[in-house]
């Protein structure tokens, strides 16, 4: 796509892939993740709605999607602020925040966060899992769905002028529905015209990444420039010779992720993870790879 080409596209325009530095490629900044409340277990009902305290931080630990307000991430805007600070301060340089549509995505939050930190956040077109999809969006065709994912891309995302630099997260379930399959199908001609990264989330069945990519390489899609989350597995696949393939994040999506409410935040691979990484035998060569280089091939435009 002239203009994209050899770029990586933020929410504040486009860089140089130099720019980035060490990036995590899956995170979120702004959303609501109330579409995946679970009811707590029997008799521990009183506590989904309890205030967040020092008392309870150890049930939210095992209940994260029970507990109503964890869900309103997008409450948490000072404090995601804060951290972005500090991901700066300890060396970050950018973010892919891939909220799509049916988590409420916020464009204009994610341009402020980038502003206000100087940290790189490159936003993600598209639609989570089929539970979150509209009814709008089920009766969509291929063709619909594309020109969607299309626009996010050059033209802005939420009704501003904002651009998306990724598709996805592609939210899919198990077993994938009607509704996900065709998302997919309209990320492959997407990606397709206009080069761009992808980034998948699986559902959760270990057929579920393969089953993806038969639909993706099916309809066409760059293969070499599509993401699969969650695989979570990254010193067997060192050692099995993948490490220009592998990318690393945390995915904070609910508030007891966060420092403030005891969670390890966004600077935690790169203060606690690196650290055990080159203890366990990847070197540095190796850790540069999975934080900057495969990340900034990814995020580049064909």
């Amino acid at each position: 796509m002239p203009g994209l080409s050899g770029k990586v596209q933020t929410v504040l325009g486009l860089i140089d892939p130099s720019q980035l530095g060490r990036t995590l490629t899956h995170e979120h900044l702004a959303l609501s993740f109330e579409v995946c409340y679970s009811p707590p277990p029997p008799g521990q009902e009183a506590c989904s709605e309890m205030p967040i305290s020092m008392n309870n931080l150890y049930w939210l630990k095992q209940n994260p999607y029970s507990h109503k307000g964890n869900l309103m991430f997008n409450e948490e805007t000072e404090a995601v602020k804060e951290e972005l600070l500090h991901f700066k301060r300890v060396g970050g340089g950018s973010i892919v925040e891939n909220t799509t549509t049916g988590i409420c995505r916020d464009a204009k939050t994610l341009r402020r966060l980038s502003q206000e930190t100087g940290v790189h956040v490159i936003s993600g077109a598209g639609f989570y899992v089929g539970e979150t999809h509209s009814p709008e969006t089920r009766n969509m065709t291929v063709e619909n769905l594309t020109d969607i994912l299309v626009n996010e891309i050059l033209h802005g995302a939420d009704g501003t002028d904002i651009k998306c630099g990724v598709i996805g997260e592609i939210g899919c379930s198990w077993p994938i529905t009607e509704s996900e399959k065709k998302v997919l199908q309209a990320t492959a001609e997407a990606q397709t015209q206009l080069g761009c990264p992808v980034i998948i989330h699986p559902g959760r069945n270990v057929e579920s990444p393969f089953h993806i990519i038969r639909i993706l390489q099916e309809a066409g899609a760059d293969i070499s420039k599509t993401v699969m989350s969650h695989l979570d597995r990254i010193r067997f696949l060192v050692e099995e010779g993948y490490e220009d393939k592998l990318l690393i994040s945390h995915d904070i999506h609910t508030k007891n992720r966060l420092v403030k409410y005891g969670g390890h935040g966004y600077s935690h691979i790169l203060t606690n993870i690196v650290p055990k990484m080159n203890q366990r035998g990847l070197t540095q060569c190796v850790v540069d790879k999975i934080l900057v280089e495969n990340p900034k091939r990814w995020l580049t435009f064909k």
